[in-house]
């Protein structure tokens, strides 16, 4: 059974390994760091204690499948190398959707449900990412074996998810979600009915029921 829960300090144990050492989003990209697994917890203690909850994991059974992280741009080095820079002075930056080996089917669009209510829950209106088109990435997002498939979600994934184009660009757009109503009812569902079901020991219900989950936009866990 899948399971989704906050990262915080005490869950940065339970990352993934591609999760744990990718530092594309926490860098500015100059030279790669000694220890990326220190810089990646180093980030993350640093924006906890700050900022409070930057990330949401996803475990099967007791695997960590895949990771999603968040912040306010300023705490994210890499922000301000993209062309379609600066993200939003009300939003918090998507930085990083990071897919296991052998992730399941949706895993990615339940965390970005989780990331979705963790951010409504703090008042927060917005949430932008930088996407990645179908056309050629260049070195933005190129680092250290990283490319596009791990480190920038497809645009076409976030348009599915609801986020709108708010600074077009041939490959690195700019997307934004604002939070509203409709789209928290249905994010505040599917989070009931996971717990619901995981509180009566059954599966997690299939994902994609509600969010369109089975949609395959090239990139595994999506």
């Amino acid at each position: 059974m899948m399971s989704i829960r906050s990262l915080d300090l005490s869950a940065v144990d339970q990352l993934g390994p591609r999760a744990r050492r990718c530092v594309y989003w926490q860098t500015d990209g100059g030279d790669a760091p000694g220890d990326p697994e220190f810089e990646k917890e180093a980030w993350i203690s640093h924006v906890s204690l700050e900022w409070g909850v930057c990330g949401q994991i996803a475990t099967y059974g007791d695997r960590s499948t895949a990771a999603a992280f968040y912040a306010p741009p300023g705490m994210v080095p890499r922000a301000a190398c993209f062309p379609t820079s600066p993200v939003g002075a009300d939003a918090v930056l998507l930085s990083g959707m990071s897919v296991e080996h052998g992730a399941p089917a949706g895993v990615m669009t339940s965390l970005l449900d989780a990331v979705i209510v963790n951010v409504r829950s703090r008042g927060i209106k917005a949430i932008e990412a930088f996407g990645v088109t179908s056309n050629d990435p260049s070195s933005v997002t190129s680092r250290d074996g990283c490319g596009a498939e791990s480190c920038v979600a497809p645009m076409s994934f976030l348009v599915e998810h609801g986020f709108s184009v708010v600074a077009p660009h041939e490959t690195h757009p700019r997307l934004r979600l604002d939070i509203e109503s409709e789209h928290m009812w249905k994010a505040d569902v599917e989070s009931a009915l996971d717990q619901l079901f995981a509180e009566h020991g059954f599966s997690t219900r299939r994902l994609g029921v509600m969010s369109g989950a089975s949609a395959r936009v090239g990139m595994p866990g999506y």
